[in-house]
């Protein structure tokens, strides 16, 4: 878990939604693989430096999206619904795209000039 967290934040977005996504693309990377535990609310709250609550309400919302569930008295841990984080990569990639062309079409590119950059820069960084 470690490597998916930092003690680093964004002062304009709310802490519990920073874990939350942190933790999403943790598990869409494959570093938290179906059925891992999460660390418990205290450690994660001590790992990040951040009140436990915080650390609770992400874990709350990870729940709520189905994307963990509780054990009682032993813990949080990842879905192990394969369904569940497919559909969540699907989600994310169709949110990156709708940033990349919304930010595209903010400066008058068209989705083939950016179609073409993309290639482009795939190309530069396979050289």
């Amino acid at each position: 878990m470690t490597l998916i967290l930092s003690d680093r934040f964004d002062e304009n977005r709310p802490i519990y939604l920073q874990i939350v996504e942190k933790v999403k693309r943790a598990i869409i990377r494959g570093d938290l693989k179906p059925g891992d535990r999460l660390p418990s609310v205290r450690e994660l709250a001590i790992m990040l430096r951040v009140n436990p609550n915080t650390v609770q309400r992400a874990y709350q919302e990870l729940e709520r999206e189905g994307l963990t569930f509780t054990r009682r008295g032993q813990g949080n841990f990842v879905t192990q619904d394969p369904a569940v984080v497919e559909e969540l990569r699907e989600k994310m990639r169709r949110e990156l795209v709708r940033r990349v062309i919304q930010e595209a079409s903010e400066i008058n590119m068209s989705v083939d000039e950016l179609i073409k950059t993309l290639e482009e820069i795939r190309n530069e960084q396979a050289s």
